[in-house]
């Protein structure tokens, strides 16, 4: 087994945990959660994406990575009036939503129709915000940013994997040296605390309904998209309904829903991390085993990813994206037919749009079949 399938594993686990840690405890800040119930949310969200990741992975024998909805806790983060029990209650609503669109056939099979050209445009849209953050970097702290963006071209050439880990280590290692850090925390370990739910109206309309649609269209299209355009074509259904089994299961301890990963799935499905698509699936339990590290440590490893320059960690997830940027788009802008249709959907996706609640993955995807529709009529 090559090497490079643990660390672009470990890469991603780190890169999704540490780059949006941030959005958890503000969320959970919003609806009035304790500190033991924030690291009980944390440690159930945890879990969860360790035992999917695996299951599926081995399973299905693709790399099927799994994270927490980022952009349904940034939803929650700016709502208002809702109670952690309130928050448990949408948790457990938004589950059995995505389990019955699991189940439901035509809207998986509608999905799985997405063109390869399109979904690509999708994902070059995603990551390409990681990449253009990572160049805004430099100004912020050129003596640091500038020998670590120098250091991974040189060490590509050798190990493109290896290149992002050794950018995140030396980085690490040359913040605490120069005083960018201060004193690391004294370990502490995770608990689970059982929060009992409350439904209400107010929090289906309010918290689950909006959750449930982002996850969907922010989340799970993004993370097929990321599948596809590295060649691999899974059965949508049974992937929603899993990670939809597992969000209901881990929701009474507080843990927000789990979905399809886009931005971590990247770093674990390209060319990067083997020339054989048929052994990529392997950091799937690599994956689990990096979740499973942050469930039991994952109050600890807050504390040090808090102290860490934000810049290097901004840095570490757009090096590990330039590769599947540029895989993205030259599969999106392969067939000329369809070149105009992945344009449009790369640029939408990458505005930053946001519409009734909804991000703009979603609307991009929207956009580019729109103007594949308009296209065909025109041959007609």
């Amino acid at each position: 087994m090559r090497i490079s399938i643990p660390i672009s594993a470990f890469v991603a686990a780190i890169v999704g945990f540490g780059g949006t840690l941030a959005v958890v405890i503000a969320a959970a800040k919003a609806v009035g959660a304790t500190q033991a119930e924030t690291a009980s949310w944390v440690t159930a969200v945890c879990v969860a994406m360790a035992i999917e990741c695996l299951w599926l992975s081995w399973r299905t024998k693709i790399p099927i990575i799994t994270a927490w909805s980022t952009p349904g806790l940034a939803l929650m983060a700016a709502s208002s009036g809702f109670t952690m029990a309130d928050a448990v209650g949408a948790f457990i609503v938004t589950s059995l939503m995505l389990i019955a669109t699991g189940l439901f056939k035509p809207l998986t099979q509608l999905i799985s129709r997405i063109p390869a050209s399109v979904a690509s445009g999708m994902l070059a849209g995603i990551v390409v915000t990681f990449a253009l953050n990572a160049v805004k970097t430099i100004p912020v702290d050129p003596w640091l940013i500038l020998p670590l963006i120098a250091a991974f071209f040189v060490i590509r050439l050798f190990n493109p994997a290896l290149s992002v880990l050794a950018v995140l280590i030396g980085g690490g290692i040359a913040a605490f040296l120069t005083g960018r850090v201060g004193g690391l925390p004294a370990p502490e370990l995770s608990t689970l605390t059982l929060i009992a739910p409350h439904f209400s109206a107010a929090a289906v309309i309010g918290l689950a309904l909006p959750l449930y649609l982002v996850t969907m269209a922010s989340q799970n299209l993004s993370g097929l998209a990321v599948l596809r355009a590295a060649g691999y074509h899974p059965e949508p259904g049974p992937l929603i309904g899993v990670t939809g089994l597992f969000s209901l299961l881990s929701a009474p301890f507080g843990g927000s829903t789990t979905n399809l990963a886009a931005i971590s799935a990247a770093i674990c499905t390209g060319p990067d991390v083997h020339p054989d698509p048929a052994e990529r699936w392997k950091t799937g339990p690599f994956y689990a085993l990096a979740y499973l590290i942050f469930a039991v440590f994952g109050a600890s490893l807050v504390a040090i990813f808090a102290v860490l320059p934000q810049s290097l960690i901004v840095l570490v997830a757009g090096l590990a994206l330039m590769g599947s940027l540029a895989n993205a788009l030259s599969i999106a802008l392969k067939d000329e037919d369809q070149r105009m249709a992945a344009t449009v959907t790369f640029v939408v996706t990458a505005s930053g749009l946001t519409l009734f609640g909804v991000g703009a993955a979603f609307w991009g995807l929207v956009a580019g079949l729109v103007v594949l529709f308009l296209e065909a009529v025109k041959k007609r």
